[in-house]
């Protein structure tokens, strides 16, 4: 069965578990280590971090990190002495491929989760929500206006000047690269690759634009308007007017996780209330929970005010390698 995340019914969850009464604070009293991986940035480990300090005093969570991708393909090598008890963040277009490796589990915590944002068999949940933006630095513009649309960014004219993440080793670069060849078609993929730099690393994204060396790079909302946040005026974020992309942020237990309960009382902090508004004020990712108002915590633009254009994350994880290749040959074509 396809699970295609549907941008209704993610608002209709949300807003209908909004009257839900308040739920329990999740388990208290775990005590131990586990070890999580994951692609997230300092200001996002940091906040879930200090969440486990204050509420569970007992818990270490040891960190390793590096690209979504790298990090899974890493899980799969040790599967047969698994090493990780957490994997946190990727997409579902990318954990998709690596299903053997997770151990279903179905959070407590989840049941402020709309059904939408959970893998149907428990193996997979939703942390938070991403939107894609162009991020854009006004004074490389050389006094043009910014683009406003995805077609605008496949002028010959932005040659060079556009960043992007490689898609192989970054789920946020595999996300938009996938999404706007659904918007586009083959045709308006190959143009933007034309136009595109490809990095290793989806950090050299945001630290190219907000140190002035693109003037727009492609990323996930969150980590642009840290930028916005920080005080960087020059740094603004456009939704493409055609649609931009949606995609949920998730997390997993691993299978044979050797820190067993542990990690399951882990899993259900990082899912947690607490945790998810220090992710939002900390590292602006909007709450995959329905009992967070997010225009009480940060300057975000409403969920609804955006037009989203839907992807399938089935057909995307499905299709991952015959995306890759054929992004591959345009790449390849535009150096």
């Amino acid at each position: 069965m396809t699970n295609l995340i549907d941008r209704r019914a993610v608002l209709a969850g949300l807003a209908g578990l909004a009257a839900a009464p308040a739920l329990p604070a999740f388990a208290q009293g775990a005590a131990g280590t586990v070890v999580l991986y994951t692609s997230n940035n300092a200001q996002a480990v940091d906040a879930v971090l200090g969440v486990a300090k204050d509420k569970q005093a007992k818990l270490k969570i040891s960190t390793i990190t590096g690209g979504s991708g790298q990090l899974l393909r890493r899980i799969e090598a040790e599967a047969a002495k698994p090493q990780a008890d957490l994997f946190w963040s990727s997409s579902a277009n990318t954990l998709g491929a690596f299903k053997p490796l997770f151990e279903p589990y179905a959070s407590p915590e989840a049941a402020a989760i709309p059904a939408a944002l959970r893998q149907p068999e428990n193996l997979w949940t939703a942390s938070n929500v991403h939107l894609v933006v162009a991020m854009v630095n006004k004074n490389q513009l050389g006094g043009k206006p910014a683009p406003k649309t995805w077609k605008e960014l496949l002028d010959p004219a932005f040659k060079g000047k556009i960043i992007i993440a490689d898609p192989a080793n970054s789920s946020t670069a595999y996300t938009i690269l996938w999404g706007v060849e659904k918007l586009l078609g083959p045709d308006g993929l190959k143009a933007l690759a034309a136009n595109l730099t490809v990095s290793s690393a989806a950090s050299t994204v945001l630290r190219s634009v907000g140190q002035g060396e693109y003037p727009i790079g492609l990323t996930f909302e969150s980590n642009a308007y840290a930028y916005v946040a920080g005080g960087q005026r020059e740094i603004s974020l456009v939704y493409p007017s055609e649609g931009t992309f949606s995609t949920p942020e998730f997390q997993v237990l691993i299978k044979g996780a050797p820190g067993g309960a542990t990690a399951k009382a882990a899993y259900d902090l990082m899912l947690s209330k607490e945790a998810q508004i220090a992710l939002l004020e900390n590292a602006f990712r909007r709450p995959s929970r329905s009992d967070i108002d997010v225009s009480k915590h940060v300057e975000l633009p409403a969920m609804d005010s955006v037009k989203v254009f839907g992807i399938d994350e089935d057909e995307a994880a499905a299709k991952r390698d015959e995306f890759l290749k054929r992004w591959q040959s345009f790449s390849s074509a535009a150096k």
